[in-house]
């Protein structure tokens, strides 16, 4: 059972899709959400593209309530461990965060 302490379950098809980005660079990017009613978290969104680098993208907003950034936090380093290759990681809490200039000055 996931709580805010250990994170939520990592659903088998967030690992595949994601393996297969860094084995093949098959997507632009995967988007892997936290459903909290299934208490786990599962793909949310794909897009067919190939890139050659790996972000992870922590998206927790300031607005979001304390339980729900508790569990996000617990859950990112839970499904960090499940998806090894990640090459640059980015944390952010407001949309001017994750602007093209962060990705490109990260990407280098």
């Amino acid at each position: 059972m996931a709580n805010a302490a250990s994170g939520m379950a990592v659903h088998d098809d967030c690992k595949l899709k994601f393996l297969e980005l860094k084995a093949k660079r098959t997507y632009r990017f995967i988007v892997f959400k936290i459903e909290e009613k299934q208490k786990q978290v599962i793909v949310e969104k794909l897009e067919n593209c190939q890139k050659s680098r790996i972000f992870f993208i922590a998206w927790s907003p300031d607005t979001s309530r304390v339980r729900s950034k508790m569990i996000y936090a617990s859950s990112k380093d839970r499904f960090k461990r499940e998806l090894d290759g990640i090459q640059v990681e980015l944390q952010a809490t407001d949309p001017t965060e994750m602007g093209l200039d962060v990705f490109r000055s990260r990407a280098n």
